[in-house]
């Protein structure tokens, strides 16, 4: 077991009762297992499992849910290169199946890197109407930008600012909103030392003003009549039904529906926290803060777009600095009030009537709509997962998508039989 504060076991005692402490203990010596969820905007669990090298056994809490061996080195996993899964905490899959996520609506993720929930939340809502992913963090935001263009989320706008600073720029134009909100870690103990190191009670409660306040901003961010999903990885009251009691106890308008605590030992994963709550009103479909983003013709594009795929080119904008984008359905109308990374899928480049490709188009279109793809297998998948080039049919010219399990891995162009590596370096396994 690891070596917990007492102070944190005599809350944990005093909480849970002397039974359930009793078992919480023992749960605690037992040794964390090892979970993923596989992206059902690519494949389904069936298929997953199907293909997978490695054992896979259901986590029991999401039908794409599964543990994975602990020797398995998932991150260097063709199936991963492939954003056909996400490695996430089972217990963390769960707040956005509460959260009534569905296709066409709009959506927020306030705190949002790494990017399990959110690549979730794109997952349900089909990769259609409005995905914002917020992370107030830089780093971590660029990390969330790279998730979601491996599992080939398109519907994402990423900004990365204050919760405060976000809601004074959109206001209330959400349907759904999800707080997935910085705690103590007192969940994460099993597995994560630093979160022990961290603890101490001054720090939860540094922790729940915090997160007070970013509540207040997501409910300003929601519309009446919306639904808004709170979770942490922490056990403490004061993190979790004192945050929310505190809020609803401001907010007449807001009612809480559902909540759910999960334990080590009362289920299959770490510690989370959930609540959902529902603000009084009518939904209403129209947001005059939305609207559908101005697009804009890129011949360059449109001639790759031809070469490359078999069906006609999609509407995009054009950015001042010759990168294509594919926007998502709806744009927020002021987009100078936000610091924005991502909007949809990047699609390249245009620069002097030539188009250069970005690797998150290759992710986020299925094998089946190019007119070259190269399968690749074994010797010839490892060598070009770690930058290599490879054979491709010699009839070929031009862009290709090299592809694992049926899945586009990367980019290739191919000039006389041999496929040219065009995999970011930050991206190759070796």
């Amino acid at each position: 077991m690891p070596n917990l504060p007492e102070i944190f076991l005599a809350r944990m005692k005093a909480q849970l009762g002397e039974e359930s402490f009793a078992a919480y203990l023992r749960a605690m010596d037992e040794s964390p297992r090892r979970a993923l969820r596989v992206n059902l905007l690519k494949t389904s669990a069936e298929a997953f499992a199907a293909q997978a090298d490695f054992s896979l056994s259901p986590t029991g809490l999401l039908p794409e849910g599964f543990f994975f061996e602990d020797g398995v080195a998932i991150g260097r996993h063709p199936l991963h290169a492939a954003g056909l899964c996400y490695v996430q905490e089972p217990a963390a899959q769960v707040p956005v199946s509460l959260s009534g996520a569905r296709p066409g609506i709009t959506a927020l993720d306030l705190c949002a890197a790494p990017g399990g929930k959110t690549t979730q939340l794109a997952a349900r809502m089909r990769n259609t109407g409005l995905l914002v992913a917020n992370e107030p963090v830089r780093s971590r935001a660029e990390t969330l930008v790279g998730n979601l263009k491996r599992l080939g989320v398109k519907n994402a706008l990423v900004t990365c600012m204050r919760p405060d600073a976000l809601a004074e720029a959109l206001g209330a134009c959400f349907d759904l909103a999800l707080v997935d909100a910085p705690c103590s870690g007192e969940g994460m103990f099993r597995k994560d030392e630093t979160a022990i190191q961290e603890w101490s009670e001054g720090h939860v409660l540094a922790c729940a003003a915090r997160q007070g306040q970013i509540l207040n901003s997501a409910a300003c961010l929601l519309k009446p009549g919306g639904r808004l999903v709170y979770s942490t990885c922490t056990f403490s009251r004061e993190e979790n039904e004192d945050v929310l009691e505190s809020f609803l106890s401001a907010r007449s308008d807001f009612s809480l529906v559902e909540s759910k605590r999960l334990y080590p030992h009362t289920s299959v994963g770490e510690g989370q926290f959930m609540a959902v709550l529902n603000r009084a009103g009518e939904l209403r479909s129209d947001c005059i803060a939305l609207a559908a983003p101005v697009k804009q013709r890129v011949p360059a594009f449109e001639a790759f777009w031809r070469e490359t795929f078999a069906d006609e080119p999609p509407q995009t904008m054009l950015l001042s600095d010759g990168r294509v984008l594919l926007p998502p359905e709806r744009m927020p109308r002021e987009l100078g009030k936000l610091h924005i990374l991502r909007a949809g899928v990047l699609a390249g480049e245009s620069k002097n009537g030539r188009f250069t490709p970005d690797h998150a188009l290759v992710m986020a279109v299925p094998a089946s709509a190019f007119r070259r793809s190269v399968p690749l297998e074994g010797d010839a998948l490892t060598r070009y997962l770690a930058g290599e080039t490879v054979a491709c049919p010699p009839e070929y010219a031009g862009w290709c998508a090299a592809t694992a399990f049926g899945h586009p891995v990367g980019w290739g162009k191919a000039v006389d039989g041999v496929l040219k590596n065009h995999i970011p370096k930050g991206l190759r396994i070796r």
